[in-house]
């Protein structure tokens, strides 16, 4: 815990932070429109109060222009795709399952660590990479002998983490140069119309009758989880934060059980464990 000084304060929103996002997929089924549209909203309900937090950062880290303009943009879009596939496989497996793969795009950014860093892989991170397959193929192998549209699901919401890769990477340049919730802004402004065609195209309502889901998604996902989470990655070490993600998949499992009945077999269970343990050992690869 070297060079990090963390009290009960910052542990509690690191927890709530995790909490909040974790509550997601479930206010995505709760919305009356459809799985891409809840995104569009997401993002443009949250808009103006991250304009005003973005208001806040000094001028120098607010002012994006150039090859750091295009970044942010095309990491939104990325960003946007993300949320589209995600909350598109939400609609189609285990809210437990989606939010594992979601995930699992931490693991797709250390091998791209590994390989810039041109270094043979620690064990541990080898170690890492085999749990996240062999987790992958038992979720996955579970979920295909209940439905062949769980399936579908699961690779929908590994290929919204593949999209989370992408967005982080693209960010990682230029996140030391800008404030955080200027960034945030600028990759929201550009995911905002991916998500909005993206509705459009597959035929979705777009227009909501109950807000409230939505307005609870903006607030938890966006402003929330996001919010905290930034807020405490400078207080903690990655072990901690790792362990913390594990709170993710287990609060979504735990709502797709009292919400929509879903359970998890023993297998399903096991895929979890070392799908969760290998996000905890990337972030332990990754302070080496």
């Amino acid at each position: 815990m070297a060079g990090h000084a963390w009290t009960a304060r910052h542990l509690g929103g690191l927890l709530l932070a995790n909490f909040a996002l974790s509550l997601g997929g479930w206010l995505v089924r709760l919305s009356d429109t459809g799985p891409v549209a809840a995104g569009f909203w997401r993002l443009l309900l949250a808009l103006p109060v991250l304009m005003i937090l973005a208001q806040r950062e000094p001028a120098a880290q607010r002012l994006v222009r150039g090859g750091a303009l295009a970044m942010v943009l095309g990491a939104g879009v990325f960003f946007g795709l993300d949320l589209a596939a995600w909350h598109i496989g939400i609609e189609l497996t285990k809210l437990g399952n989606a939010s594992l793969f979601a995930n699992g795009g931490s693991l797709i950014v250390m091998v791209w660590g590994l390989v810039t860093a041109r270094r043979a892989p620690r064990v541990l991170e080898l170690t890492a990479i085999a749990a996240a397959l062999g987790g992958a193929a038992l979720l996955m192998g579970g979920s295909l002998e209940i439905s062949s549209s769980n399936l579908s699901g699961d690779l929908l919401s590994a290929l919204a983490g593949l999209f989370y890769a992408f967005y982080i990477l693209m960010l990682n340049s230029v996140r030391s140069k800008l404030g955080q919730f200027s960034v945030l802004v600028w990759s929201v402004c550009a995911g905002i119309p991916v998500l909005l065609l993206i509705a459009v195209l597959r035929g979705e309502a777009i227009m909501p009758h109950d807000w409230t889901p939505l307005v609870a998604l903006a607030f938890s996902s966006q402003l929330v989880g996001q919010g905290l989470l930034i807020y405490s990655l400078r207080h903690f070490p990655p072990l901690v934060i790792g362990l913390a993600l594990l709170t993710q998949p287990a609060v979504a499992a735990t709502m797709g059980w009292l919400a929509f009945g879903e359970t998890l077999t023993a297998l399903d269970v096991v895929g979890m464990v070392l799908l969760a343990s290998a996000l905890v050992m990337a972030r332990l690869g990754d302070r080496g």
